[in-house]
């Protein structure tokens, strides 16, 4: 029986980190007797633990910032596994920068792969130092994009030969009910909301798009973030209704803050013509959001961020400049008198798909791990 050990943030947490690892660990226990065993990541945000994850997923342990022994009991629970897979983000573990995860990592017998959610350009001091110990202290290193690939090779002293590119894991997307909406065609925001995911700049060009549809509508939807949530409550999403209000958008924009299952997600996107992807950050290298829209073959809007500018290529996407109102008007209104453009993009998700489902990518991961344990055989 094979067992693969997890830290990370897991649900009930909502975030991304959390959705992505329990996704992961739901394809890699699929095939044949293999276990996930999982070491929650109680950071602040984090709520009380499921009562039960699955027949063959189990949350073993919890991992608590500033806790020598549940640092110390981590290490030795997920030793036991034949491989560990460690979720990497500044932002969730304790001491400066994350740097907690290092006395994780260092104290880990097993073979270990960490992965990159976040590789910054211009990082601190203190984060490309903490980066380029993490890396130190494991055995394969995964990123999602040749951008976060290309950053590691530029600004930090990682030894590339432990670096392979897996990209993000999507639904197998498969037909479900569209939720009708016979009187209007849609553009669609998803995933958890915050300052930074640029929201304010799609309102601003609804004020545009009525004059080239009158029937068109923005539908946001998702949750505020937790973190978000917890510092500063719902400010950002009150200032988003509040501009809605006094653009005169109240009949023509959305702001859906529900946490939509997996059945909700699916139609949702189904019934969407449009995907717009704002995003304020110059940065980010990964994006599930993004994955998921091209995966769904949906017209994708996105401002320049790393990863779009990869993915949205060959005429799969349109790149807009950052919080630009008129950009964001201008190249929807073009998508929404050319609608033959969505067979070239359902032509491209076929590929794109069988790529990037979670059970290819967790083959990717399982294949990663064997070639691990082979080498320390050797």
């Amino acid at each position: 029986m094979s067992s693969f050990g997890f830290l990370s943030t897991y649900p009930p947490t909502r975030c991304g980190l959390a959705t992505f690892t329990a996704s992961l660990a739901t394809a890699m226990v699929g095939p044949g007797d293999i276990r996930a065993h999982i070491v929650r990541v109680m950071d602040d945000i984090a709520g009380p633990p499921p009562v039960l994850v699955g027949s063959r997923s189990v949350i073993v342990g919890e991992l608590y910032a500033g806790d020598g022994e549940s640092i110390r009991d981590t290490a030795k629970i997920l030793s036991a596994n034949d491989a560990v897979i460690v979720q990497h983000e500044y932002g969730i573990y304790g001491g400066p920068d994350g740097n907690e995860v290092l006395e994780v990592l260092a104290k880990l017998t097993a073979p270990t792969i960490v992965v990159l959610h976040t590789v910054l350009a211009a990082p601190t001091a203190g984060q490309r130092r903490v980066l380029e110990r993490v890396t130190e202290e494991s055995s394969a290193v995964v990123v999602m994009s040749e951008t976060a690939r290309r950053l590691l090779a530029e600004h930090y002293r990682v030894d590339q030969t432990k670096v392979s590119v897996i990209p993000h894991g999507v639904p197998e997307w498969i037909a479900v009910p569209a939720i009708g909406h016979p009187d209007h065609r849609t553009m669609l925001t998803w995933g958890l909301i915050g300052p930074g995911k640029g929201i304010e700049w799609g309102i601003r060009a609804m004020t545009q798009l009525v004059e080239v549809d009158p029937t068109f509508h923005y539908i946001v939807a998702g949750q505020t973030h937790p973190k978000v949530l917890a510092h500063e409550g719902e400010r950002y999403r009150e200032s988003l209704q509040q501009l809605i209000d006094d653009s005169g958008l109240t009949d023509r924009v959305t702001l859906d803050d529900r946490y939509l299952d997996p059945a909700q997600l699916a139609a949702q996107v189904s019934a969407a013509e449009i995907v717009l992807l704002p995003y304020d950050s110059r940065d980010q290298v990964t994006s599930g959001v993004l994955s998921e829209a091209v995966a769904a073959g949906k017209q994708v809007v996105a401002t320049g961020f790393p990863h779009a500018l990869e993915l949205l290529g060959d005429g799969v996407g349109t790149i807009v400049a950052h919080e630009d109102p008129a950009a964001i008007s201008n190249a929807v209104a073009h998508l929404l008198t050319r609608p033959h453009r969505v067979r070239k993009i359902d032509l491209r998700r076929g590929a794109f798909e069988a790529d990037t489902s979670w059970s290819a990518v967790a083959g990717e991961y399982r294949r990663l791990s064997d070639s691990l344990q082979e080498a320390r055989s050797a």
